[in-house]
């Protein structure tokens, strides 16, 4: 079924970058909020002008879509000064952490945390953001052991590739991302135990080819770009993302969740609207995929959220039909 054929899960707001979770048995959806602008449509992402989040849930996927409002507003954060780009959401120890960018009064980009007693919010940010952070696409992912990660990274808008250096370098933007040989990788860094700040330093996400190479720059269709995600099937670990100008979403898969992970496939191709961007959960037995496209509103900074099911072969590659 192409995306514009399913159904948004709401139409009174625009909606986009879907991070989907299951808590105690319900659905919860963390998507960036778009709003209407005037700003013409360019490479830095300015249209993107989203200042605050609201949180979806649902009992069941094809069932009522409860918004719960806003959950945390650019105002209330201290260190923020504009564009409340894509969120994600964690729990641990009764506790709901949202995970999201912004650029800082300088303009740029960094990851800040806040903190609420229950998964739909308010959420109440802490006062700076996570030190060490960067870049964009927060997404977080809890193991089976307890521990905690945090992926992200997005070049272009994204600002990854001012970042080579371990140094913000305002130069390099303009290189939009690597010239010539390894693509940029995306990163991930471990989360402390109240989930507020990094366990250790930030580490690339190595992505090979199935010959063993990492994927090169010029790679377009497979290299990295934004848009991490993380989840566990079978044992292995998968990480998804986008290739943002050529439009897939795709996949890598690995046997840690640090990585190194081998490039597995496509998983939707390109959808109406510029940017595509994406969350995979299982929920009563099913596995999902939370994306999105422009079909509400026919304009790339205006979009709307959708899922549909997805399959695993007896390979463990990732389908949208079944097998």
């Amino acid at each position: 079924m192409a995306s514009t054929d399913i159904k948004p899960l709401v139409t009174h707001i625009f909606t986009a970058d879907p991070s989907a979770h299951v808590f105690s048995g319900k659905l919860y959806i963390y998507p960036s909020h778009d709003v209407s602008t005037d700003i013409k449509d360019n490479d830095n992402g300015d249209q993107y002008a989203m200042n605050d989040y609201h949180v979806l849930s649902m009992e069941e996927v094809g069932g009522p879509v409860t918004d719960h409002g806003v959950a945390l507003a650019l105002e209330d954060i201290p260190w923020a000064g504009k564009q409340l780009w894509a969120p994600d959401a964690a729990t641990r120890d009764g506790k709901y952490y949202l995970f999201f960018p912004a650029r800082d009064k300088e303009g740029v980009f960094r990851i800040g945390v806040a903190v609420s007693d229950v998964p739909e919010g308010p959420f109440k940010p802490e006062r700076k953001p996570i030190e060490g952070s960067f870049s964009i696409d927060p997404a977080s992912f809890v193991d089976d052991d307890g521990e905690a990660y945090l992926y992200f990274g997005g070049i272009w808008g994204g600002q990854l590739q001012c970042w080579t250096s371990g140094k913000f370098d305002k130069d390099a933007y303009s290189s939009m991302e690597a010239q010539s040989g390894n693509a940029l990788y995306p990163k991930v860094a471990k989360l402390s135990k109240d989930m507020l700040s990094f366990d250790g330093g930030v580490q690339d996400v190595v992505i090979f080819d199935k010959e063993g190479q990492p994927l090169a720059a010029s790679d377009h269709d497979r290299r990295f770009f934004e848009a991490a995600w993380m989840h566990k099937y079978n044992g292995k670990y998968y990480f998804s993302y986008s290739t943002g100008d050529t439009h897939y979403l795709c996949y890598a898969v690995g046997d840690n969740p640090i990585g190194p992970f081998t490039y597995g496939g496509r998983i939707l191709e390109p959808v109406q609207g510029w940017t595509t961007h994406h969350s995979i959960v299982e929920h009563k037995g099913k596995w999902y995929l939370f994306h999105h496209d422009t079909s509400l509103s026919g304009k790339n900074h205006l979009r709307c959220v959708k899922v549909t099911e997805i399959f695993y072969n007896k390979d463990g590659e990732i389908k949208v039909t079944p097998s």
